[in-house]
């Protein structure tokens, strides 16, 4: 079949296979986070609290490239899990304050081998290409 479109193959478009990587990523991480009765974004949500023990929800959503409307609905169940406390801020009651609780913090402990174990799974390219991929995509990230 002739195609009129070439712009409209799926072979041309950069979109698809990161959007496939990022699916492939998140399915490498299941074994390691089920376990924990964490998902992928709660994971990333607690690296983010582990590195600053509290953020709004605006510094959250800007660190993760994450909207408000995706991050309520998880960060309650994080709280109902005892992971995380939501306060409103003494400074401005609009903003969000998310913290982590001594609860979230054990899970450090239990996550701290996933990124060795992630990383030794990719074996289909060298340690400089993945710093390579690393810059081009936050150059990607950053370029909105």
């Amino acid at each position: 079949m002739a195609q009129e479109y070439e712009q409209l193959l799926l072979k041309n478009q950069l979109c698809f296979p990161l959007y496939a990587c990022g699916r492939k990523i998140v399915a490498r991480y299941t074994p390691y986070l089920s376990p924990l009765g964490l998902t992928y974004t709660q994971y990333v949500v607690l690296m983010v609290l582990w590195e600053h023990e509290t953020v709004n929800v605006g510094q959250l959503g800007s660190l993760l490239h994450l909207d408000a409307g995706t991050l309520t609905p998880l960060l309650k169940r994080m709280e109902k899990a005892g992971y995380v406390t939501r306060e409103r801020s003494k400074e401005d009651e609009r903003v969000t304050v998310i913290g982590i609780t001594p609860e979230g913090n054990e899970l450090k402990e239990k996550c701290k081998d996933i990124p060795l174990k992630m990383a030794q799974k990719n074996t289909s390219f060298s340690e400089k290409d993945a710093r390579e991929l690393y810059r081009l995509l936050y150059l990607f990230l950053d370029g909105e």
